[in-house]
């Protein structure tokens, strides 16, 4: 069996062999923690937020959109906190220099030594037992579970009150109490603990000696909120109401790494929910249900989600909680949904001295709103899109076949063009099919290498159809059509094929499971 770290690479090669993501800058040997996005991966990302932009916006007519800059007036940071606070507990391993999150390192201890051997002592009565098995009264009462449970809440329960205190002596103690181990040199001669301010900083203006400081925004959430009364003022907008936006964020990352997992320079796609004051709580439980439903809808299967409650919320919220995703190296977040009170509309009325509040005419007053957000990586979501789809598949023939099993509606092509032969009027007819079919659908037009291959190439790329045309097409009109999950082939006519490949490949079907 691959382990965590093999499916990882897997996954990173075929990502580059196929043209989906490339290290940024490689003919220089590349740039730490930053990648570009190549043909097919930017299509796939390009489709990514078309389906959550559509969710989100289109779906609601409460929801309208934004696009902020990435450069914004200083003083933002500073009452949004993050030049004070946004920072990272960092730790060094002494023998092989490598730098870790001190929280990161304890998270995955509880997941990989504990609740791993949880998971395996449940499989092993879930076969003893069958169908008869109870796993709720099994791990409430086997003694070993319950062990290893208790040791997670004791770890957790002062993993909590070192993050709350802000001890990093503490966070220490608890990686040397656990035995923690770098994973590079295998030694526990660890440094002290220090926090790490992640902004990028920069300079605005003409001469650098009249320069002011600003930094690349963090998050684009400020963007939003800085933005929250044009909005409102001018979309006429009442209280429910979100905004949303897709952008790019900053983060000087000092321990990047799990590929597109973790960067420097990523994608978020974020919505801010205004609430009335007493309906957080409510709004926060809406948006659980709703955006993990809306992940699930990609039917990459169900089990490859979890919701995680945070032990600490960062300063500015009264509930957060994270939905995981089973990625190659184990569950991580891929989206987070955080009840924000009124922290951030308060902060910047404080620091403006504009006001930012809301008139209800049911209640006949004003208030700051409240803020429910969600704010999904756009970068996971590519990353656990791709890596949900990728199998290794043996044929009948005993022969073998890598195929990406996309969602067909955000497959990069819809479908290849394939004419059987480079002669005899086939690549003509193949034409004359493309240019029908591309006002619709994102097409692939080619003709090098025997067809089997073609039909490989295609499903390593995650194209849901290929089209064959043979010489019998010039006399009967009709194609092959090849479906990409089933291998199966059809005839059908030309003129059929459009509603076969919308039927499905069209965004709409996914977007109605979320009704």
């Amino acid at each position: 069996m691959a382990t965590n770290e093999e499916k990882l690479k897997t996954i990173i090669s075929h990502a580059k062999e196929y043209g989906f993501v490339f290290p940024s800058s490689e003919i220089y040997d590349g740039l730490s923690a930053v990648y570009d996005y190549g043909q097919l991966g930017s299509e796939l990302k390009f489709n990514i937020k078309e389906y959550w932009w559509k969710a989100m916006v289109q779906m609601h007519e409460n929801i309208v959109g934004i696009d902020s800059a990435i450069f914004m007036h200083p003083t933002t940071w500073k009452a949004s906190g993050h030049v004070d606070a946004f920072n990272d507990p960092l730790i060094d391993n002494k023998d092989s220099k490598k730098r870790y999150r001190a929280d990161v390192l304890i998270e995955e201890y509880i997941e990989n030594k504990l609740r791993a051997k949880i998971e395996k002592e449940v499989e092993k009565a879930k076969e003893r037992f069958g169908a008869a098995f109870d796993e709720a009264q099994y791990l409430s009462t086997n003694p070993r579970v319950v062990e290893y449970q208790k040791k997670i809440d004791e770890i957790n329960a002062r993993f909590k009150k070192a993050l709350e205190d802000s001890n990093m002596d503490e966070m220490k103690q608890i990686i040397v109490d656990l035995e923690i181990a770098c994973p590079i040199s295998g030694t526990k001669n660890w440094t002290e603990v220090r926090q790490f301010n992640l902004m990028f900083a920069t300079e605005i203006g003409s001469l650098a000696e009249g320069a002011n400081k600003i930094y690349l925004r963090p998050e684009t959430a400020q963007g939003i909120f800085v933005n929250y009364l044009n909005v409102q003022k001018t979309g006429r907008m009442k209280i429910p109401f979100g905004i949303a936006q897709i952008g790019k964020a900053f983060r000087n990352e000092i321990v990047a790494r799990q590929f597109i997992f973790r960067m420097r320079e990523f994608e978020q796609m974020e919505m801010q929910f205004f609430v009335k004051p007493g309906e957080q709580k409510h709004w926060y439980e809406y948006w659980k249900t709703a955006r993990l439903k809306w992940h699930q809808a990609l039917g990459l299967s169900d089990k490859k989600y979890r919701y995680h409650d945070h032990l600490k919320t960062a300063h500015y919220a009264d509930a957060a909680c994270d939905i995981e995703f089973e990625f190659p190296m184990g569950f991580k977040e891929l989206e987070g949904i955080h009840s924000r009170t009124n922290f951030d509309l308060n902060a910047h009325q404080e620091f403006s001295k504009k006001k930012l509040q809301y008139f209800d005419p049911e209640l006949n007053e004003n208030y700051v709103p409240y803020v429910v957000e969600t704010s999904v990586g756009l970068d996971r979501m590519f990353l656990s899109i791709l890596s949900a789809s990728y199998k290794e598949e043996t044929l009948e023939d005993g022969s073998t076949r890598v195929v990406l099993s996309l969602p067909p509606f955000l497959a990069p092509y819809k479908v290849a063009i394939l004419p059987l032969m480079k002669k005899d009027g086939l690549p003509e007819k193949a034409r004359e099919i493309m240019d029908q079919l591309k006002f619709s659908f994102n097409c692939h037009y080619e003709e090098k290498d025997a067809i089997g291959k073609r039909y490989r190439r295609h499903d390593a790329y995650g194209t849901p159809f290929c089209v064959t045309i043979d010489p019998q097409t010039l006399e009967d009109n009709m194609v092959t059509i090849r479906d990409r999950d089933t291998m199966k082939q059809e005839r059908v006519a030309v003129d059929q094929l459009e509603r076969i490949i919308r039927e499905k490949v069209d965004l709409s079907s996914a977007l109605k499971k979320l009704v």
